[in-house]
């Protein structure tokens, strides 16, 4: 680790100020201390933000309100979520153990950087790492890299859980910097690598994500989030599948489906969304739209089999959250 100076912000202010100058801010930790660990961060300021105000959950009657303070397992515990938004809480129980949910904020959530072994080793070439150096996993160990939304200069898929699943509810995140608040959509949160992967996001330098606003509708009460993996436990997915469905009268109204593990970004799916719209479940239907699940796929060398995979884990999920398995 390399050295580097250490302050605790007492309020948002001092907490922007030290942001505008370059600090990098730190809650739970769970992500940003293991990297600079292992050399792959190396900030010259790190400013603790945990006394800052944003550890509220608020429900009305058109929005989930939750601060980007919140602990992962305070959310997915939270009564109201587990009945009106099941899909947040499968998403975080299933991300990680126990321990790291006690830990990790929702707001470091959103912001951790990329799994792959290319980008946390400093000796091999990675574009996110050094903007120029290259990409070892295009030639390399690519079995649990991305098939969707990569570039000629990366391929790691985005690592969060519960991203994909807000990306499927519409979720926005409530961000602060000295000039004001600015809301910014989770589908235009995330930046697709393109020719510069080491700009993985749109929030503003020295901007803090302050709260995430969920839209309450028919569809988030009738959802989930189906993870698969290699293991049961502490493993990131190979693929998941997050779907809400607006499901009265035998007819589906309107579904919003978003796929992880197999994109650069959590990957919204329109076209599956499209084939469901106005219909009546059934098991061709989920059969019919899982199959477009991986439209515009580019396997790599070792992932080809994601192609199949992201295709029946969404007709899986689609029958499940249907109540129609």
């Amino acid at each position: 680790m390399f050295p580097f100076a250490f302050s605790k912000a007492a309020d948002e202010a001092g907490a922007l100020d030290a942001g505008a100058q370059g600090a990098r801010y730190i809650a739970g930790g769970t992500t940003l201390i293991d990297l600079m660990r292992e050399t792959v961060e190396r900030p010259d300021a790190v400013v603790d933000i945990n006394a800052l105000p944003y550890r509220d959950i608020s429900l009305d009657g058109s929005r989930l309100r939750v601060g980007a303070l919140v602990r992962m397992s305070e959310l997915a515990a939270h009564a109201d979520v587990r009945q009106r938004f099941p899909i947040i809480t499968q998403a975080l129980e299933l991300s990680a153990s126990a321990q790291l949910r006690n830990m990790a904020s929702i707001g470091g959530n959103l912001m951790q950087r990329p799994r792959c072994l290319y980008f946390r080793d400093v000796t091999a070439a990675c574009n996110r790492r050094t903007p120029g150096a290259g990409c070892a996993a295009i030639g390399g160990r690519n079995r649990h890299h991305a098939i969707l939304g990569t570039s000629d200069a990366c391929v790691a898929t985005h690592p969060s859980d519960l991203a994909v699943a807000l990306v499927a509810l519409d979720a926005a995140a409530v961000v602060r910097d000295q000039d004001g608040d600015q809301t910014i959509r989770l589908a235009d949160f995330f930046r697709q690598p393109g020719s510069r992967p080491d700009q993985e996001h749109n929030l503003p330098p020295g901007a803090l994500i302050v709260a995430l606003e969920v839209p309450v509708t028919a569809a988030a009460a009738r959802s989930g989030y189906l993870k698969v993996r290699d293991r049961e436990s502490y493993e990131f997915a190979l693929t998941s599948a997050a779907v809400a469905m607006d499901l009265s009268g035998g007819v589906i109204r309107s579904a919003r489906v978003a796929v992880g593990g197999v994109g650069t970004v959590p990957w919204r799916l329109p076209s599956v969304e499209a084939a469901l719209a106005g219909q009546r479940p059934s098991a061709r239907l989920w059969s019919k739209a899982g199959a477009l699940a991986a439209d515009g796929a580019k396997p790599l060398s070792e992932n080809g089999f994601k192609v199949e995979l992201i295709k029946r884990t969404v007709e899986r999920q689609l029958a499940t959250v249907a109540g129609m398995p």
